[in-house]
């Protein structure tokens, strides 16, 4: 009970009554472990608190409140000490705001500054600091989740801002799906065209800056800014290195009021050229032709970025994914002369001789990437159709497996692990089969919801 305001001995003395439910000094004193002069020191206390009452008798016996009215008596008495409290310290704020206007400024000679904030609250703090100094222009290059939240964290400053005559131009990355956040600026900012949005893919870092002329910077786009540590400077010359990144992604940006959420091929090839060395990739598809869309843009970009290409077919034998390729763009002969590409049957790397094992596996991905290396490649992008471990009744090692490739991708390689979406909803337990396959993957779930691929999702895990 100490998180409730009691000290040490004040709850030993409260429990060892409630647990006797009705005692005398002597046995409060034996139960608690407290002296018995303590005891008769603290029960006054707990009386006024009206944690026990004293019944008359002799010898005197005390009675403890039920604990959990008890609780709600300390919490009520928490609640009446805050409220005093801050009432105290707006007081206390008035006065001290007072006096120090009166107080003469010692004027200084402006000098460039940087610091660096390590905590929420003062990385919070300093955002409304740079809000309310904002005059003309306030840009902001954040994630979608961090600029919601930052709208309804800040709406009231921002509209104040707005109200002012500052123009307020955001970017964050491409929608998902359904893009709400329009309607959320909309409703809590402004409708007017003070304030507006723009889409890209994800910048390298989070920043805003205000009037050309200070920023707070976050080292990196994968976390919120108030997660980790920001730098703040009114440097003229790193604001404006700053500047001219945001103007760039301004200019090559997309209009919200443009955008076709659902214009997928490019939506695809942008995702696509996000993915890194170390990425995992989970796709779930319904037919060929969103299939063929995803891992054929997939192999392509890698392909022409100088990376080789591994697709390990299933569903269609090798021949057919070779001219299901061609089909779609892919200069099949150029890559397999210049052995950039490798198109295999799972049997040469799944389920070889009908059997399935994980080292042999492992160690032939291992050899695909060593070998593109030596070759002079800038790393493998790797594919393959799931589909061969549902045939062969093989879901728990397939499980295993990709939880084993998730752990070993620390080298330079991607992959996507394609799954039919008709074969999952026919095992056992769909639902917790694709939790644990998606939670397998761990970066990203990607998803094609219809036959023409109109609609794309893209997740964090």
């Amino acid at each position: 009970m100490l998180d409730f305001g009691l000290t040490r001995t004040q709850a030993k003395v409260y429990i060892a009554i409630a647990r006797l439910r009705l005692a005398p000094v002597g046995q409060i004193s034996k139960a608690s472990k407290v002296r018995r002069e303590d005891v008769y020191r603290i029960l006054p206390k707990l009386e006024k608190m009206g944690l026990v009452e004293r019944l008359l008798g002799t010898p005197t016996r005390m009675r403890a409140t039920p604990v959990e009215e008890a609780l709600s008596v300390l919490v009520k008495h928490e609640e009446d000490t805050a409220r005093e409290r801050v009432s105290v310290l707006k007081a206390k704020t008035k006065t001290f705001l007072k006096h120090f206007e009166r107080a003469p400024r010692l004027e200084l000679e402006e000098k460039t500054h940087f610091a660096l904030l390590s905590k929420r609250e003062s990385i919070m703090t300093k955002m409304l600091t740079m809000m309310k100094k904002a005059e003309k222009e306030f840009d902001i290059v954040f994630s979608r989740s961090q600029i919601t939240q930052f709208i309804h964290t800040f709406a009231d400053q921002l509209e104040k801002i707005v109200k002012k005559g500052v123009r307020i131009r955001i970017i964050t990355e491409v929608p998902e799906y359904e893009d709400s956040l329009p309607r959320i600026m909309e409703e809590r900012v402004s409708s007017g065209d003070s304030v507006d949005l723009r889409y890209t893919y994800l910048p390298s870092s989070h920043y805003m800056i205000v009037d050309f002329a200070e920023a707070l910077i976050s080292p990196t786009a994968e976390r919120n800014m108030t997660e980790i540590s920001s730098l703040w400077t009114n440097s003229d010359s790193l604001v404006g290195v700053f500047q001219g990144d945001f103007e760039n992604l301004w200019h090559n940006s997309i209009s919200w009021k443009t955008i076709e959420t659902n214009a997928v091929p490019e939506k695809i090839i942008g995702f696509m050229e996000q993915l890194r060395p170390t990425n995992h990739v989970i796709f779930v598809y319904d037919n060929p032709e969103a299939k063929y869309n995803v891992l054929f843009n997939y192999l392509k970009v890698g392909l022409e970025k100088g990376e080789a290409g591994v697709y390990v077919a299933t569903d269609e034998n090798p021949s057919q994914i070779r001219e299901a390729m061609k089909r779609f763009g892919v200069n099949v002969e150029k890559y397999e002369k210049t052995n950039a590409l490798h198109i295999l049957g799972s049997e040469d790397i799944y389920i070889i001789d009908g059997k399935f094992a994980m080292t042999t596996t492992m160690n032939m991905w291992n050899k695909l990437y060593n070998e593109a290396l030596k070759r002079g490649f800038e790393g493998l992008r790797a594919t393959g159709e799931m589909a061969c471990f549902f045939k062969h009744n093989l879901i728990r090692e397939l499980i295993e497996y990709e939880k084993a490739l998730h752990r070993t991708l620390d080298i330079p390689m991607i992959a996507i692990c394609a799954y039919n979406a008709n074969m999952l909803n026919r095992s056992k337990d769909p639902i917790n089969l694709y939790s644990e396959l998606s939670r397998a993957h761990g970066t990203v779930l990607f998803t094609g919801l219809d036959a023409q691929l109109g609609r794309m999702e893209i997740r964090k895990i």
